[in-house]
């Protein structure tokens, strides 16, 4: 049998589903990543030996370089994709579970940003702890895509 996976961009527009193993998720630094996914490194899925399908919406694209595309959200700016002459890697946030997809390797090593190695020894606090400096936590409410399918999106409210 067939593992299945899902996902899409944070506002719904763009959504997938990736029929197959999925066993080679990496980490990569380069510099060119780090752009992309507006991060100090882009954790990426390849989805060679699986079917990828688009279930919702379509991708735009950036041509980062003269053998790669960059797909992401064209509403919401979500990166999704590292398409190259070699195949095609999701970004792995945005699998709806992404805990799946632990990375097995890393690339780009020459950009690595030195801390990185040191995020794990930084505190780290709960959402809610931050409530006495900003209290508006307490109360946000995500108008974020859920991470499972949803037949309509986003929901028709009420008039």
């Amino acid at each position: 049998m067939s593992e299945t996976y899902t996902g899409g961009c944070q506002c719904g527009a763009v959504r997938f589903r990736v029929r197959g193993e999925l066993k080679d998720a990496s980490i990569c630094h380069c510099r060119m990543c780090q752009k992309a996914f507006g991060a100090y490194y882009a954790p990426l899925v390849s989805t060679r030996g699986a079917e990828l399908v688009w279930t919702r919406g379509e991708r735009k694209k950036f041509r980062s370089s003269n053998f790669v595309e960059r797909g992401f959200c064209g509403d919401c700016g979500t990166p999704l994709t590292y398409e190259a002459p070699d195949g095609v890697a999701v970004a792995a946030g945005a699998f709806d579970d992404p805990s799946l997809l632990p990375p097995v390797v890393q690339f780009g090593m020459e950009g690595k940003i030195d801390f990185v190695d040191r995020l794990h020894l930084l505190p780290g606090h709960r959402t809610e702890e931050d409530a006495e400096q900003a209290p508006f936590v307490l109360e946000i409410v995500s108008h974020q895509h859920p991470d499972h399918e949803t037949a309509i999106w986003p929901p028709e409210t009420g008039k």
